[in-house]
């Protein structure tokens, strides 16, 4: 495949001053310098409201079907008289916008509308609200943030959370009222609410939950948000060329689709169709359904949801030849790509252009708003996650037997929402971020080559012999071993002899490993002895070849139809899943894999 012709795009040249530090480790920083950025998101706004006032910047689908799109100019517009409503309900600094709706249209006009005036916005996880029993983070939120406005797109679909959590006197804006917000005459107040918004003003609370499961609202300043942007199209210049077209389904309470998809859009005057599917059953075929109708330039998209995109691609020629007929850039992030993806994906933009399609990562977090390093040049396989970004500092700092990542630049955040404990904890004595991730240089003698990921330091364990175990490197390789059957897993073995594993089965994995129709159930699936074969080959020559020995070779396994709970904070909407809460959650079953016996349900390695 090396010698396939690439799909040429703009890319930045790596260039890394590496500064070896005393006692090891060392800090990494961009030669390239920063350019300048905007004080603010409404400046960039503004000027493709003048630029390019007829270009769509957001569209959705309707209830017909059909796209209704709103342009820059009309965008602008629509912002100016929604900041002067809000303006005159008295909402500012102390007064934030909760947002419980997902991404749409009114969500982005509202958004861009409070932080283009310095009244900070709180978008909050639909699934917090729709798919939560007792609202326990929305109430938590909401107390942290004590909102003047919520907003919400439908109340039949939010009326029970709306029901149940006191939100004091802030007003109500639900369905249709949004309308009202669009009505006022932007006036001198405005204007001058517009101009008094600085680099240090805050645009937005997003809130992130840690191992405990306890939201913390990191804030974002309009400086974070705008340098960062700034480094993307400066290690990405294709995304200036053209006018980026995105379909993509990131939620904007987090801070990849949030920060990085939806202001990249407004960043280089792109447009961005909204897509309202996701990596689930029941939804994916939604966003299969967008991209047979809309090409994009540019895709974003987590792990997990490239495997499920993959079977949609893999079996539809249309979809397939539509997808890739102008994509530029394929980008994942949130979580390692298996190589087992990342090889059909290359497959099949071979097969169906002629040419390989630049295929990146980045690093970063929501308080790093969000990337911090970021691939920019053609790399042959994944887990690559580039180089530091211009204008920030990467110090790979020694932390037990890893060199721990943290990050220094006008991207970092100031802190945390009402939790000084928090803030002061999350610096080192240099003023540094500590992410709490692990990473390994590609090449010491040379930066420019990248970084990998090299697990979370909170997540990783020592085995009863003292060896240590990287449940964040090994996760995605055992799922690759097991590829289709296995969707995901979490790695337990802390004090214990060997390492094990509770996973999480694909269903139309399983459903073509046994040749199954629609309707096979999974319990039934799952205890198949086609299934269960396969995962213990399948694992057990992983064991064999991965080279790793007692630190890599899972020697238990078992298989788990319930599906992580957000409740629990086993898993985020955005499909990340949770590890120490799984595995905290389900110690029963973890004893299970211990078990001097084990049951008939556990898959033994040999």
């Amino acid at each position: 495949m090396t010698s396939t012709p690439i799909r040429p795009i703009s890319l930045a040249t790596p260039s890394i001053a590496a500064t070896p530090l005393p006692g090891g480790g060392v800090i990494l920083k961009s030669n390239d310098p920063l350019g300048e950025y905007e004080t603010q998101l409404g400046d960039i706004m503004r000027h493709w409201a003048e630029v390019r006032p007829d270009g769509i910047f957001l569209a959705e689908r309707t209830a017909d079907g059909d796209w209704r799109s709103v342009t820059y100019s009309d965008a602008r517009a629509q912002c100016d008289a929604i900041s002067q409503s809000l303006l005159d309900r008295g909402l500012g600094a102390d007064k934030p916008v909760m947002l419980l709706s997902g991404n749409g249209i009114d969500h982005g006009l509202l958004s861009f509308a409070a932080m283009q005036v310095g009244i900070p916005i709180a978008p909050v996880s639909p699934a917090y609200s729709l798919m939560s029993t007792d609202f326990a983070k929305v109430k938590l939120i909401r107390e942290l943030v004590q909102p003047g406005l919520v907003y919400a797109a439908s109340n039949a679909q939010f009326e029970k959370v709306l029901a149940a959590v006191p939100f004091g006197d802030a007003e109500m804006v639900i369905g249709d009222d949004f309308r009202e917000l669009t009505d006022a005459a932007p006036g001198a107040g405005m204007e001058d609410a517009f101009r008094a918004v600085t680099g240090d003003t805050i645009a937005k609370y997003l809130f992130t939950s840690g191992s405990t499961g306890t939201p913390k609202g990191v804030i974002n300043t309009q400086r974070m948000l705008c340098s960062n942007q700034q480094m993307s199209v400066q290690q990405i210049p294709y995304y200036m060329e053209v006018a980026p077209v995105m379909v993509d389904w990131l939620p904007w309470n987090h801070t990849f689709g949030g920060n990085y998809v939806l202001n990249l859009a407004l960043k280089t005057g792109g447009t961005l169709y909204i897509d309202e599917g996701k990596p689930a059953p029941g939804l994916i075929e939604k966003t299969a359904a967008n991209l047979k109708d809309i090409a994009p330039t540019a895709y974003y998209n987590v792990p997990a949801g490239y495997g499920m995109l993959l079977p949609f691609l893999e079996n539809d020629k249309e979809l397939r030849e539509n997808f890739f007929s102008r994509v530029g850039l394929i980008f994942y992030a949130a979580a390692a790509l298996s190589a087992d993806l990342w090889q059909r994906l290359e497959r099949l933009a071979i097969e169906t252009t002629g040419e390989r399609i630049v295929m990146v990562s980045a690093f970063g977090s929501t308080e790093s708003a969000p990337l911090i390093t970021g691939a920019h040049w053609l790399v042959d396989r994944p887990g690559n996650v580039g180089n530091v970004t211009p204008g920030s500092q990467v110090k790979l700092a020694p932390e037990e037997n890893k060199l721990e990542i943290r990050g220094r630049g006008p991207n970092i955040t100031p802190g945390y929402l009402g939790r000084p404990d928090l803030t002061e904890a999350a610096f080192d004595d240099d003023g540094f971020f500590r992410f709490g991730d692990a990473m390994r240089l590609e090449d010491e003698d040379d930066a420019s080559l990248g970084m990998w990921f090299d697990g979370r330091v909170a997540e990783d364990f020592k085995l009863a012999s003292g060896t240590w175990v990287h449940p964040g490197v090994l996760r995605p390789d055992l799922i690759a071993a097991a590829a289709p059957v296995i969707q995901d897993a979490v790695i337990a073995g802390h004090d214990r002899d060997y390492i094990t594993a509770l996973a999480w089965p694909n269903l139309a994995g399983l459903r073509g490993l046994i040749g199954a129709g629609d309707d096979a159930d999974l319990a039934t699936l799952m205890s198949d002895a086609k299934t269960r074969d396969f995962v213990r080959d399948a694992i057990g020559a992983h064991n064999q070849t991965s080279g790793g020995g007692s630190s890599r070779a899972v020697k238990r396994l078992l298989l788990m139809a319930e599906p992580p709970q957000i409740d629990a904070n086993e898993i985020t909407d955005k499909g990340y899943v949770n590890q120490r809460a799984t595995l905290e959650r389900r110690a029963d079953l973890v004893a299970r894999l211990y078990a001097e016996a084990p049951d008939a349900e556990i898959i033994v390695i040999d």
